[in-house]
């Protein structure tokens, strides 16, 4: 089967991620096809616009292929960094793209899946979106320029979906500024025959409402309030004190790699920091290398993927044995 489908009809590129029995999950040949065709549509006068989307009815991407990195960090290989140089390279090209670039996120969008979506001009989200950076929960961090996005939320809400692996829906989504319209599913296929038709923004805008809710964005009070805490550990103390939806989201971030969330936080503020997307990707490619090179990486994917028996065993296991010093190291150059 090939992996990622492309056609240019009528003006429109149009990129199909073709592995729907895994979510259209991402793999190194994927990558460098998405990025080989971008390419050549950037010079090509007889594309106007570029589009997105994931064969199936699950998602647009779940994300990288996280088997292939499991196996490689077992056998302390180095495959896994040469397809997140590759990967982040996309993701730079996405943002910096001259033509518009229309990401579907229709369904589950989650870690890479965000990576090739969520940097494009032109954002679209369904009433089945369900997007998320889960990294914490298999003992990696945010990146493909996750921790960008996330960083530049409103208030503390970034921070809070990077610990917990919050999904969003399409309006939390829109709100947060990893999307820009709502399209109900059912006219997706309107959507895309307008966008052969029109300009890109005219088209989505001609079939765009307004979704219905943001559950999470509602919630700022308590979060902007825990999440501004400067340590893992404090933030944690302010939720356990603050209700009943502080104390579910604290249970959220112990069952997470101690390791990840530490230096998730620190990813996330440094990140807040810097000029633009490609200096933090320059840095979640440090982090991402540390975390192929420990122990939770492995463990996590494990525990939620191989085995699927939930039980990740970390390592250190609580956030007091992860120093300043472990932490620190994950920012290093790769050597």
């Amino acid at each position: 089967m090939t992996e990622v489908l492309v056609d240019v009809r009528d003006g429109l590129a149009r990129i199909t991620l073709n592995r729907p029995q895994a979510i259209n999950a991402l793999t190194h040949d994927m990558v460098r096809t998405i990025d080989a065709a971008l390419t050549e549509w950037e010079t090509d006068a007889g594309v106007r616009a570029v589009v997105i989307t994931g064969a199936g009815d699950r998602g647009l991407c779940a994300g990288g292929d996280i088997r292939s990195i499991y196996e490689d960090a077992r056998s302390g290989g180095t495959a896994s960094l040469d397809f997140w140089a590759d990967e982040y390279k996309l993701n730079a090209h996405i943002t910096r793209y001259p033509k518009p670039y229309v990401a579907v996120m229709d369904g589950v969008v989650m870690g890479g899946g965000v990576g090739v979506s969520a940097h494009g001009s032109i954002r679209v989200v369904t009433e089945r979106s369900r997007i998320a950076m889960p990294e914490v929960g298999i003992g990696l961090v945010p990146d493909v320029g996750g921790t960008y996005l996330l960083s530049r939320t409103p208030g503390q809400l970034g921070t809070h979906i990077a610990l917990t692996a919050a999904q969003l829906n399409a309006g939390d989504a829109i709100h947060c500024g990893l999307a820009d319209f709502y399209v109900p599913s059912a006219r997706i296929p309107q959507m895309l025959e307008l966008l052969a038709q029109r300009e890109a923004g005219e088209a989505v805008r001609a079939v765009a409402e307004l979704p219905a809710d943001r559950p999470l964005s509602r919630q700022t009070d308590w979060i902007d309030t825990c999440y501004a805490a400067e340590t893992v550990e404090e933030i944690l103390d302010r939720l356990r004190a603050s209700g009943e939806q502080g104390s579910s989201a604290a249970k959220e971030i112990e069952s997470k790699s101690p390791t990840a969330v530490k230096v998730t936080l620190r990813a996330l503020r440094s990140a807040a920091t810097l000029p633009d997307l490609e200096t933090v990707l320059a840095q979640e490619y440090r982090v991402s290398a540390a975390c192929l090179r420990g122990h939770d990486l492995t463990e996590g994917i494990r525990a939620q993927i191989i085995d699927k028996d939930r039980n990740p065993r970390w390592s250190p296991g609580t956030l007091a044995e992860v120093t300043d010093d472990v932490v620190a190291a994950h920012f290093d150059e790769v050597r």
